[in-house]
């Protein structure tokens, strides 16, 4: 009797310890891993060398609606515009060890330390494949829902600057739905949560056409139309306007 009872506890606990594992957080490395191979796989993005983007721009608590344009190229090179109604354009972009942003309201400028890093860090070209060169250390921190959906929580600490960077993907799909993150600029620091949503293919690839973002109090949601992948973009697409060409001569 006392071997059949101690036969069922050591069985019982062999079950609690499978359990147990199968229950056990995977590696954050396996997660990002995941989402780029149920995106496409990396030989499918090593394959894109430019991208083309446009859509819509809306924050609809305040009625704006806008157009945005968007051209990237590997290894960093990004070139965005945005036209608002009621605001104006707004231009930014980075490459060359440069980023920089020119809007209606604030004018040229200049962005350096932890912004400047930051700019490139999210604007870094098939960024998916590239996260260990982005990020020195990535952690799997639990399981939250999001959306009714179960999702891996992963905290990522970037090689430049201090804030983490926090992405959280689908358990079942693998997909990427959220991400959180402290943006810098020249207005302080702003806590950002970045929703996606409405994955397509693009030539092999699977990119969200939807993000909504808030921060600061407000509201607003990208929709992507259009996304062409290796277009022949010329190269002073990607040249910094006069205004900030004249801040860079000011600065040498």
């Amino acid at each position: 009797m006392e071997m059949t009872r101690r036969s069922a506890l050591i069985g019982l606990l062999g079950c609690l310890a499978a359990r147990a594992a199968d229950d056990a957080l995977p590696k954050a490395e396996t997660i990002l891993d995941r989402y780029v191979e149920v995106t496409g796989g990396r030989t499918a993005y090593q394959k894109r060398k430019s991208e083309v983007a446009s859509g819509t721009l809306e924050f609809a608590a305040q009625g704006l609606r806008g157009t945005l344009t968007r051209y990237s190229a590997e290894p960093d090179k990004t070139y965005s515009a945005m036209e608002l109604d009621g605001v104006g354009r707004i231009e930014s972009g980075t490459g060359g060890g440069v980023a920089w942003e020119k809007s209606a309201l604030l004018g040229p400028r200049l962005k350096s330390g932890e912004e400047k890093s930051q700019a490139f860090r999210l604007d870094a070209f098939n960024a998916p494949i590239l996260w260990r060169k982005l990020y020195t250390k990535a952690e799997t921190a639990g399981v939250e829902p999001i959306g009714g959906e179960a999702c891996y929580k992963v905290v990522l600490t970037p090689a430049e600057g201090t804030h983490a960077t926090t992405m959280y993907f689908q358990k079942t799909s693998g997909l990427l739905v959220k991400t959180t993150l402290v943006a810098v600029n020249q207005m302080g620091e702003i806590p950002v949560e970045s929703s996606v949503s409405d994955y397509k293919g693009f030539e092999g690839v699977l990119i969200p056409t939807k993000l909504t973002e808030r921060a600061g109090g407000q509201e607003f949601t990208i929709t992507l139309q259009s996304i062409r992948s290796n277009v022949e973009i010329p190269a002073d697409r990607f040249e910094p306007p006069a205004e900030i060409q004249a801040l860079l001569n000011k600065a040498k």
